[in-house]
């Protein structure tokens, strides 16, 4: 580097870098950050033509990291963690700062309780805004990898698609199924998952609750090599709809009764498959006081139909 070279290295540098590096996608990265792929390759090539180095291999169709890369990727985290710290230290001094908990959730495994754990919490922190967002488990999972999420409330029957991040099980709920009020089971008071696997299925979209699909498999995997999926939904309000209008029914958690009101008719399998386990996820290192507080009145809740995370589906 010459003598007098000023550096033009900006924060946005590293905030792109970071993106790319951890997504391995510049597609993926560019619709992260709202820019143009082209605009965000460009950046980054910038970037290495400043430091003098590859960060990046190109393949035809993937990229990975250097050795330089992985180290640069490691120091840009640091920056930027840095830099969140010292924005929050600089709004706490404002008077008008008012504290901001993002929770993002699953409406079915987190519908009893949120509610209860957002009562104990207002009461001990009345100054603290919680901030709700209804998501898909991979958008939750996601959120909390960026940190625009605190915590995540979601099932956690694949766990192995949080790594990185901490997982405390809250507990388990039971499993059901959902069908219109005129279904041939309403004179059933337990569904067997026999006749179950007979019928259409209504779930999630796979790409975004890959779960559910993986749920549905290991339910059913004594009765049918494959489930006949008919519909996927991207929330629950059109998946009652679906079930409501005929086109199939929905296995999932009991606590879908909760959300559903009297729309559709609900009753457990049997046999009983293993329990479906509700969980909260988190970056433990970056996670708040207010966040371990919420965490600590989350796992002190008790619900009659919450039970202890034991025998848990695991796919």
């Amino acid at each position: 580097m010459p003598f007098g070279y000023a550096a033009i290295m900006e924060l946005r540098h590293v905030r792109y870098f970071a993106a790319v590096a951890e997504q391995l996608s510049v597609t993926r990265a560019a619709q992260l950050l709202h820019v143009s792929q082209p605009a965000l390759s460009r950046q980054v090539r910038d970037l290495e033509e400043e430091l003098g180095v590859d960060l990046l291999e190109r393949y035809p169709n993937s990229i990975a990291l250097t050795e330089a890369g992985k180290v640069f990727l490691a120091e840009c985290k640091a920056i930027l963690r840095r830099v969140e710290d010292a924005v929050e230290k600089v709004r706490r001094k404002s008077p008008s700062h008012r504290s901001i908990l993002r929770i993002g959730f699953a409406a079915t495994p987190a519908v009893e309780i949120l509610k209860q754990a957002m009562r104990v919490f207002h009461k001990q922190h009345p100054s603290i805004q919680i901030e709700l967002k209804d998501l898909s488990s991979n958008g939750i999972v996601r959120g909390v990898r960026d940190l625009k999420l605190d915590l995540g409330i979601t099932i956690g029957v694949a766990p192995q698609s949080f790594e990185g991040l901490a997982m405390k099980e809250l507990g388990s709920y039971g499993v059901t199924v959902a069908f219109p009020k005129e279904h041939r089971f309403a004179k059933l008071k337990q569904v067997p998952l026999a006749e179950v696997a007979k019928e259409g299925l209504i779930t999630f979209t796979k790409s975004e609750h890959p779960e559910a699909h993986s749920a549905i498999r290991k339910i059913l995997s004594g009765f049918t090599e494959e489930p006949n999926i008919v519909m996927e939904c991207d929330g629950i309000s059109s998946l009652f709809a679906a079930v409501e209008s005929g086109k199939g029914v929905a296995i999932g958690f009991e606590t879908m009764a909760k959300l559903a009101g009297s729309r559709l008719n609900f009753r457990p399998v049997l046999p009983s498959p293993p329990r479906l386990p509700v969980v909260v996820i988190y970056d433990q290192a970056k996670l708040s006081s207010a966040g371990n507080d919420f965490l600590a009145i989350l796992a002190a809740v008790k619900l009659k139909s919450l039970r202890p995370a034991a025998g848990l589906l695991i796919v």
